[in-house]
């Protein structure tokens, strides 16, 4: 079976006069969206923010068009409506997002980093490589872009619902109680939250035709040995090391789960 059979629905790579098409459209609809955000009262990002989320969206829809930018503008508001759930209690304990929830330029590139790389690699390849090669790769950097937006959500759902709902909270590498909001901290409640999560982004993905059925398993898979993993290194790294901040743990944990959706992907299009 061939690979884009088991992994995309449909095909990414563009040809000359579409893909600069798609560049000037793609900076047309981010100029006309953020000067709507800009203008509503409840702001989404800082003044900075505005201008990387720009430069960001730009890539994704130069890059993939329509379906990228979707699954990419889903991942934005689910995360920032996901940031604001049981504000008030975070609030209260000390744990909630800082400016409010509001994201600047180090929220943006350590979220969608990895998936504009996915991106800029599908353009590429698809400008440069054989045909041979694109029905190789770009199927897997779709699920790879895809898997990456999956593990966010996941980690940011988890850790949001974890800190306003969760009864218990328990620490990665012990399972001993820690305060709701500890680096590494993991609860019932926050991980079946990170598992919808990520559902819900895979979901979106395969709707757009960016990954098939078999993507949407892949992802929830990736997502979850990914925020696994960043819990450990919260538990464990994050607190000694002090350049690992937050949005740097935020790029490490979404090129996991890139890299382990793309490896997956090609573990199953080999036995099938």
């Amino acid at each position: 079976m061939a690979l884009s059979a088991v992994l995309i629905a449909l095909p990414l790579s563009t040809q000359g006069s579409d893909l600069l098409t798609g560049w000037i459209v793609g900076a047309l609809v981010n100029t006309l969206l953020l000067a709507i955000a800009w203008k509503l009262p409840k702001k989404l990002l800082t003044p900075a923010g505005y201008g990387h989320a720009w430069a960001l969206g730009v890539i994704i829809w130069g890059c993939l068009g329509w379906r990228g930018y979707v699954v990419m503008m889903a991942y934005f508001l689910a995360g920032t409506a996901v940031t604001r759930l049981g504000k008030g209690r975070k609030e209260a304990a000390g744990i909630a997002e800082g400016r409010s929830g509001v994201r600047g330029p180090e929220n943006v590139w350590g979220s969608a980093l990895a998936a504009a790389v996915c991106a800029g690699a599908i353009a590429i390849l698809s400008a440069t490589t054989s045909p041979a090669s694109q029905a190789l790769w770009l199927p897997l950097l779709g699920l790879a872009y895809v898997s990456s937006l999956s593990t966010k959500l996941s980690d940011t759902t988890a850790s949001e619902v974890g800190k306003a709902y969760g009864r218990s909270t328990f620490l990665i590498t012990s399972l001993k109680p820690v305060p709701a909001g500890t680096e590494g901290a993991v609860s019932l409640e926050g991980t079946l939250a990170g598992v919808a999560g990520s559902l819900a982004m895979a979901l979106v993905g395969w709707a757009v035709g960016l990954i098939t059925l078999w993507g949407i398993l892949i992802c929830l898979v990736a997502a979850f040995i990914a925020t696994t993993l960043e819990s450990l290194i919260g538990a464990t790294l994050q607190t000694r090391i002090p350049w690992l901040t937050n949005e740097v743990v935020n790029g490490i944990n979404t090129t996991i789960g890139a890299v382990v959706g793309l490896l997956l992907g090609l573990a199953v299009a080999q036995i099938y």
